[in-house]
């Protein structure tokens, strides 16, 4: 993990050696070496930022479930209106080639085994403001089969192990680069460049020419994410056993924040989660030398994030 440094650099938004950093007036509730978690509503601590200071906007919002979450969350059917307020000033605080990543998890209809509609509805709204620059898949092998009464005792569906994450921008040529992502070649690949292949036209269609020989330092990976989400013994939930704070109940793996974070920004750049949750975007951020931002409404999920930053915190008391 980055070691905190007292630094008296400037950015806009921050001042790394004041522990006491505010927005507009508004004291952290907790810093590190890169970024700031605030208690507050979302919304409210958007607007006290100024336009165009964010470079990625990167979070996994209260889903639009039925059944009702100890964290809050709204009713499918007053989800996208309740969802628009913030659109406006994601779009403000949003530099011009900015990103806004949603990882929203399907919801089902009812006492019905059908899907609902919603989190495309929203996505549509969405797209009246911003280019969908891509659609990806997170897939947890280890999510467990759900809703049960579907999939584990009547047995007529599947277990519904994908969510949604939407990439959104506010121009088409949005700040991104696939270098920074790049995996390994699997040993095909890797077989492959070693053994040489001969170019020419596929029965798929493809023209494989000779580039295609060409290392490039890795493979481009898809836009399906595959994490599991099984890490019950991170400095996270350890903290909280330990602390004896209950941890947030729906955390996603840090694989997907590393991505997105790695693959739309730099070095130096900002990162804001507005619903922070258990501050895994911040902690990613944090790792990656990028500064970062966090909203939380509910003290007891900010408190229990600080568990994340721990040594970090301790350095600067």
């Amino acid at each position: 993990m980055t070691s905190l440094n007292y630094c008296s650099t400037h950015y806009g938004l921050f001042t790394l050696r004041d522990h006491g950093t505010r927005i507009n007036g508004i004291r952290n509730y907790y810093s590190t070496n890169f970024g700031f978690a605030y208690l507050g509503d979302a919304l409210d601590l958007c607007r006290k930022l100024p336009k165009s200071s964010v470079n990625l906007i990167l979070t996994s919002p209260p889903f639009p479930l039925v059944k009702k979450k100890e964290y809050g969350n709204e009713d499918p059917d007053k989800y996208v209106d309740w969802f628009k307020r913030f659109v406006p000033e994601f779009r403000r605080v949003l530099k011009r080639n900015g990103s806004l990543v949603l990882h929203i998890g399907g919801n089902w209809n009812r006492g019905s085994p059908t899907k609902s509609l919603c989190i495309y509805e929203l996505l549509l709204e969405l797209s009246k403001t911003f280019h969908l620059a891509q659609d990806f898949y997170w897939y947890n092998p280890a999510k467990l089969p759900s809703p049960s009464e579907w999939v584990s005792v009547r047995r007529i569906r599947v277990k519904d192990a994908v969510d949604t994450i939407w990439w959104l921008s506010k121009v088409a040529y949005p700040k991104a680069s696939n270098r920074r992502v790049l995996t390994p070649y699997k040993p095909g690949m890797v077989k492959l460049f070693q053994n040489g292949y001969k170019p020419g036209a596929r029965p798929s269609g493809y023209n494989i020419t000779k580039k295609f020989k060409r290392q490039n330092g890795g493979a481009i990976p898809p836009n399906m994410l595959m994490f599991s989400n099984t890490n019950s013994n991170d400095r996270y939930l350890t903290g909280c056993r330990d602390a004896k704070v209950e941890p947030h109940p729906a955390r996603y793996p840090i694989g997907i924040p590393d991505f997105f974070i790695r693959f739309l920004t730099t070095r130096g750049d900002v990162v804001l989660d507005p619903f922070g949750g258990s501050n895994t975007t911040g902690f990613a951020a944090e790792e990656l030398g990028r500064r970062w931002l966090a909203f939380e409404l509910r003290e007891n999920y900010l408190e229990g994030s600080k568990l994340r930053f721990e040594s970090l915190l301790d350095e600067r008391r």
